[in-house]
């Protein structure tokens, strides 16, 4: 298992911009993927954007072109830039990771074994 630990959510006004980070050691998987969730109050969890090691990546429909998903291999951390903020995007984000086999594709639906414990992102309009 790998520990993650989430920073960077905070209050913003529509329209403008975070950086989430998500630490962890996820290189002891070797091939793997890593996400970014997120869940608002009375919604379920939804996936934002997933990366593999090979710097494949995806993003939902909805965060296309102002949300983008890195990662620092050297800092063992991952990023979420957010752009252009609007209140809908608002409520907790997670990371998450897990190990995949080499061939196998990240996807939204993946099924991610170790969670962070979230970063609260709070969008007024």
């Amino acid at each position: 298992q790998v520990q993650l630990v989430e920073s960077g959510g905070g209050s913003v006004q529509a329209g403008g911009s975070l950086r989430l980070s998500c630490a962890g050691s996820v290189y002891t998987y070797g091939h793997y993927c890593m996400g970014w969730f997120r869940q608002a109050p009375g919604k379920e969890r939804e996936a934002v954007a997933y990366i593999a090691d090979n710097g494949n990546t995806g993003h939902r429909n909805s965060v296309k072109g102002r949300f983008t998903i890195s990662q620092d291999n050297a800092k063992n951390t991952l990023y979420l830039q957010m752009n252009n903020l609007a209140p809908e995007d608002a409520g907790m984000y997670y990371c998450a990771a897990a190990p995949r086999q080499f061939g196998q594709a990240c996807t939204s639906t993946y099924e991610y074994v170790d969670w962070g414990q979230g970063t609260q992102v709070t969008v007024s309009s």
